[in-house]
């Protein structure tokens, strides 16, 4: 069972807005993962969510949040906007380094679908003394593509090996990142990891992912000559 210092919803102030997040924080944690959902969706997400459970039980702190007002929510083209995304989630970034619950701990970003292109954007602006690590889950990096180059936090693509346009689209990306980078493919998963074990699997390879970058003393030997 896992306890926890702190585990509530608040506000987060994001420029001139509020939004409605969730945090998450077990005892002891080991770094703190801030999640960017995909289009249309929400901090809500069950799959995000799957993902957050698994990583509060390796004691990962995580925060969820909405990118977006109810308002602003209702125009199709903000849940595209990757620029406004990505500063909100810079937003929620500085934050994170406030608060008294996170502030000590190192940050990952988790992307899934659209998500995944603000996340390497805020990545890439952020730098990889700010962001140890990033994980896409079905993401579409390619919609970040003039930023790729310039991601230097570690970066874990998990794509389901039956979501034959992503991949397609994960592997175009994989070549243009210039950061440690990984590709794992989850064998017979589509695009939502709806088959039997696939969510389970993509958890865990994120987990791997951000206990090897994350906890503290564990980064990647390079990180000071990148």
């Amino acid at each position: 069972m896992t306890n926890f210092i702190f585990k509530d919803s608040l506000a987060l102030r994001a420029g001139n807005v509020q939004l409605t997040a969730d945090l998450a924080v077990p005892e002891a944690a080991k770094g703190l993962v801030i999640f960017s959902h995909g289009s249309g969706s929400s901090r809500l997400s069950s799959r995000n969510r799957f993902v957050a459970e698994h990583l509060q039980r390796s004691r990962f702190a995580t925060l969820l949040f909405d990118l977006l007002t109810e308002e602003e929510d209702q125009r199709q083209e903000n849940r595209f906007d990757i620029a406004l995304l990505t500063k909100r989630l810079i937003d929620a970034v500085t934050w994170a380094q406030q608060n008294d619950y996170t502030k000590n701990l190192l940050i990952g970003l988790f992307g899934a679908s659209t998500g995944a292109a603000s996340a390497l954007s805020a990545a890439a602006a952020l730098g990889n003394e700010i962001i140890y690590a990033v994980v896409s889950r079905g993401g579409r990096p390619d919609l970040a593509a003039g930023v790729l180059p310039d991601v230097q936090s570690p970066t874990l693509l998990i794509v389901g090996g039956l979501d034959e346009e992503v991949l397609d689209l994960n592997r175009w990306a994989q070549d243009r990142l210039q950061c440690l980078k990984d590709l794992e493919i989850v064998p017979d998963a589509t695009h939502l990891f709806e088959e039997p074990g696939a969510l389970e699997m993509a958890a865990q390879l994120a987990t791997d992912w951000f206990r090897k970058y994350l906890e503290p003393g564990k980064q990647h030997p390079l990180r000071e000559s990148w």
